[in-house]
Parts: C-alpha cells; structure tokens; sequence
C-alpha cells in the first residue's frame, strides 16, 4: 500500500485553556483532494496553519512524503513542494499582479527579498510567474496593480501566487470566501483542473463545492475529527447530519 503523501498523528493545539485541535489525526494520499468542513470555531484554520507551518502545534506530529516537517518552518516547508492560500488574501496591493507572483517564484529559488522591486524586470521570473497566470486565467492582468482586481479576482491570483513555488500539496484555506455567482464558478472550474495534476487540502463552507470536487471528507468537530469516508459516506452519515449537515447544507458555516 502507497504511504500517505501527508500525514498528522495526534496533533494538539491550545489557546490557554481551549483546544483548538485535539488530537487530530488524518491521512491525505498522494493525488486526492481532501475537504475539511466544520461548523463555526470548529478548528479548521488552526489545523491547515499548523499544516502549512505559520503555527507550530503544541504536540504530536506531521509527515510530509514520509518525513517528519512538525518543526520546520513556512519557508521550509514551500522548498518542499507545500503551498497555501489563505481565507483571508494575502497578496501586496500596491504591486502589480505579475510582481506579486515574480516574487513567489524568487522566494522559491532562494533568491533575496531585498531587491524585490525589479523582479518584474527579470525574464526568467517573469515567464515563470506568467505561466502560473496564465494558468489561473490572469495573463491579460498582469500589469494591472493586484488592488484594481475583483476580489475573485484576487483569489485566483493568490492561487497564481502558490502554483509559482512548484507546490506537490497544494493547502486551500476557504478559496471561495466572499465570491458568488461567476467568481465561484470560475474558481471551482480552476480548482477541478489543478486536482488533475495536484494533492489538494481544501477547507471550504461552500457545501455544493466541497461535495462536487472532494474524493474524501473529514468532519472537524470542537477540534477533533468526526468522521471521514467519501462524500457519499459524509452525506450518509445520520451523526454528522444531525450535528452538521443538515442544517449546513441550507446555509454556510464559518471557519
């Protein structure tokens, strides 16, 4: 049997007296993408910031390809083909949006931040960081500065942004937050191509999204995991439509 690309074996997180994670333990195999759902202050956000490294746990561990990266910091763990966007965007506004990505693909070479304002000028970063647009479907935005974009908009930029360190895993923090309509759609259509190609941890409230792109479901509940199975096991499952489902699957809950 292949060994799961990730895995997370009793992890803990507190905030003084509160567990935010509570020996969490789960499994994302190579070439899935793995949905975490949860109702409001469920953990969720905690977990993936412990997953990405902004957040160092309390206790237990994370394998990455087999090794563990528990301790290793956010930059560390880019180099090693992770990547994450965040719920909230995390882009520099005042750059343009071909800059923004440039500076992605010079983090992920090593090259220094300190000469970060020409990066637009050098061809090598250049072309990688229009690939990565052109992927997202913002080449045409390029020069255009990342605060004149539609906030869905932004979100693909901040997918561009990840694509541009050459993620294996790529680490979704609800990419469909405050879209609607046609900037969902377009983002969906987008996230539906990179599992193609890519292993993806999504946490999403939009319930028709995580159910159409997910191959498996965990339940994050006061920070432990409920349930996990295949979408159709989550809808099934009489518990957590009782606790989490059946009055979700009418509105939207929070991370």
């Amino acid at each position: 049997m292949t060994e799961p690309l990730l895995q997370v074996r009793a992890l803990r997180k507190s905030f003084g007296a509160l567990a935010v994670t509570d020996d969490v333990s789960l499994s994302v195999t190579e070439g899935e993408l793995h949905a975490i759902i949860g109702p409001n202050g469920a953990g969720k956000t905690t977990l993936i910031s412990q997953l990405s490294g902004q957040l160092a746990p309390d206790s237990g561990t994370i394998l990455y390809d087999g090794a563990p990266i528990t301790r290793l910091d956010m930059a560390a763990r880019v180099r090693r083909g992770l990547a994450r966007s965040f719920q909230i965007t995390a882009l520099l506004p005042g750059m343009s949006v071909l800059e923004n990505v440039s500076l992605a693909v010079q983090a992920r070479s090593g090259s220094s931040y300190r000469f970060w304002r020409p990066v637009a000028d050098d061809a090598a970063l250049s072309q990688e960081a229009m690939q990565a647009l052109d992927e997202v479907g913002l080449a045409d935005r390029a020069h255009r500065p990342a605060r004149a974009l539609s906030h869905g908009e932004q979100r693909q930029l901040e997918l561009a942004v990840a694509l541009a360190t050459k993620p294996r895993l790529l680490l979704l923090d609800e990419p469909l937050a405050g879209t609607g309509g046609q900037e969902a759609e377009v983002l969906i259509s987008l996230m539906r191509r990179l599992k193609d190609r890519l292993t993806i941890v999504l946490i999403e409230h939009d319930m028709g999204a995580v159910f159409a792109l997910a191959d498996r479901v965990s339940v994050l509940v006061y920070g432990q995991i409920a349930a996990s199975g295949t979408p159709g096991d989550i809808r099934a499952d009489p518990k957590v439509r009782a606790a989490y489902l059946g009055e979700e699957e009418e509105g939207t809950p929070d991370a």
